[in-house]
């Protein structure tokens, strides 16, 4: 007798919600941070991820309200307003800043010490790691500053400042909302979060005097509209739904996905160039990722 997705057994312990979640993190965001790259041909970073966010999150919300969700509480408000600007005000706004001068595949690879800096967060609620999480961390540093030693970051300071902060926001917003400043149950408080997080951007779009070229190029369009659709309507929900349902080591695990399917993409469609000693530092780091992840239950 054939079984149904909610009866089958799980796969090495998780959920089928759990595993689609992973796949959506894992495979789309490597996806998003070329398609970051080609929509800054028309649209500026902060622009560009401020109405990207309002959109998503304004069609999240619509629809949940249909479906008879009450709004948020102005407590939900609040945190979504705190973890928003965190995670995607400074984290996504870090990343498409990044992007302008430092080649996507770069950018992905240094956001693969996302899982060492949660780890590291994660010591303030007194989470310590063990001697194998520990090993992670400090394998995974070296790379990264392997990493900024190359020639593509070495290049553009200004990309490896902004690289940094979104990592820190980022890792920061991630275990603030997970341990500290619950959001409303499911879509709707991601849909709030991104609501927050995107008049933020916007406010950083109008406070750097972003302007948008217009027309905008049709590659450009075609990237946002996949940014909003896969990048913040599906991943970004997945990654959401596996900080409230799984460990942040596993919620993070993309960290050590992404670099492949984003150099990859990059050198293929985008024509970046990465050197060999850039491919080594991007090794070590997912190393330490990998140790990371792998001493999580």
């Amino acid at each position: 007798m054939s079984t149904t997705l909610a009866t089958r057994a799980p796969l090495f312990g998780l959920s089928p919600l759990l595993i689609a979640c992973l796949a959506a993190t894992w495979l789309v965001w490597g996806s998003t941070y070329l398609a970051i790259k080609f929509a800054l041909l028309s649209f500026p970073p902060f622009f560009q991820m401020g109405t990207r966010f309002i959109t998503a999150g304004a069609l999240l919300l619509a629809w949940m309200r249909w479906r008879g969700t009450p709004l948020p509480t102005r407590a939900q408000w609040r945190n979504a307003l705190i973890c928003g600007t965190l995670m995607l005000g400074g984290g996504m706004g870090g990343t498409a800043v990044a992007e302008t001068s430092v080649g996507s595949g770069m950018v992905v690879a240094f956001i693969a010490v996302l899982p060492l800096m949660i780890a590291l967060v994660n010591l303030c609620y007194g989470v310590k790691p063990g001697r194998l999480e520990a090993a992670g961390i400090a394998v995974g540093l070296v790379g990264v500053l392997m990493l900024t030693q190359g020639a593509s970051f070495q290049a553009s300071t200004h990309g490896l400042i902004a690289v940094a902060v979104a990592c820190l926001t980022w890792s920061i917003g991630s275990v603030l909302s997970q341990r500290s400043l619950p959001l409303a149950p499911g879509p709707m408080g991601f849909a709030s979060e991104m609501l927050c997080g995107g008049v933020v951007l916007m406010g950083l779009s109008a406070l750097t005097g972003e302007a948008p070229s217009w027309p905008p190029q049709a590659e450009a369009v075609a990237a946002w509209f996949f940014l909003v659709v896969f990048g913040s309507l599906i991943a970004f929900n997945a990654y959401m739904v596996l900080l409230a349902r799984a460990s942040a080591g596993l919620a993070s695990s993309y960290a050590f996905v992404n670099p492949v399917i984003a150099m990859l993409l990059g050198v293929a469609i985008a024509g970046e160039t990465v050197t060999g000693y850039e491919w080594s530092a991007v090794a070590v780091v997912l190393a330490g990722v990998v140790l990371l992840v792998g001493s999580r239950k």
